[in-house]
């Protein structure tokens, strides 16, 4: 076996046991510790495709920024408490996820079995990459001159997001009479 296929195997599994562990945790901010196990995982993948850029973005700005913001807004929202479990809902309630699961689980497979080529081949080929000046260039190229403002436009929704968290948290704090 290559070091390459079991790595994939072990980077694979550790994001697949951890996406469970996001679904069946108890608290947000276990559900959010066990994503930056998932991010993680990410990232070894990432690595193993030749994309260390991309592998040392997944760290640095998901693993580190974003769930920093996740933990951040979940515990100003007072939100770390437990949630409802799956044993408290109802029997019909269980029959329908189990049923949607197994469909989705169905269309992945079929998609997946179907597919001649799972990974399809786009216009930037290692050999372009590589004509371009490598993967930092062709990335800052392609996202800041054809998808500048979307870029952009994920940035305001960001900051939207932030401003509208803030804002909730300080009119439940006033709400409640706390100290704003």
């Amino acid at each position: 076996m290559d070091w390459i296929f079991v790595a994939f195997i072990v980077f694979s599994t550790i994001a697949i046991l951890g996406s469970l562990m996001v679904v069946l945790q108890k608290t947000p901010v276990s559900s959010a510790f066990s994503l930056v196990l998932v991010f993680f995982s990410f990232s070894g993948l990432y690595a193993l495709l030749g994309a260390h850029f991309i592998a040392a973005l997944q760290i640095l700005v998901y693993t580190g920024a974003i769930m920093v913001l996740f933990v951040f807004v979940i515990m100003l929202l007072g939100q770390d408490q437990p949630t409802s479990d799956l044993k408290d809902s109802s029997l019909l309630f269980k029959g329908i996820t189990l049923l949607g699961a197994i469909g989705l689980l169905n269309v992945l497979l079929q998609a997946a079995l179907s597919s001649k080529d799972i990974v399809g081949k786009g216009v930037y080929t290692e050999e372009k990459i590589n004509e371009m000046g490598g993967n930092l260039k062709s990335i800052s190229e392609v996202l800041f001159k054809d998808y500048v403002f979307h870029f952009e436009l994920v940035s305001f929704l960001i900051l939207g997001a932030i401003v509208a968290t803030v804002a909730l948290a300080k009119r439940k704090n006033s709400l409640s009479g706390g100290v704003s």
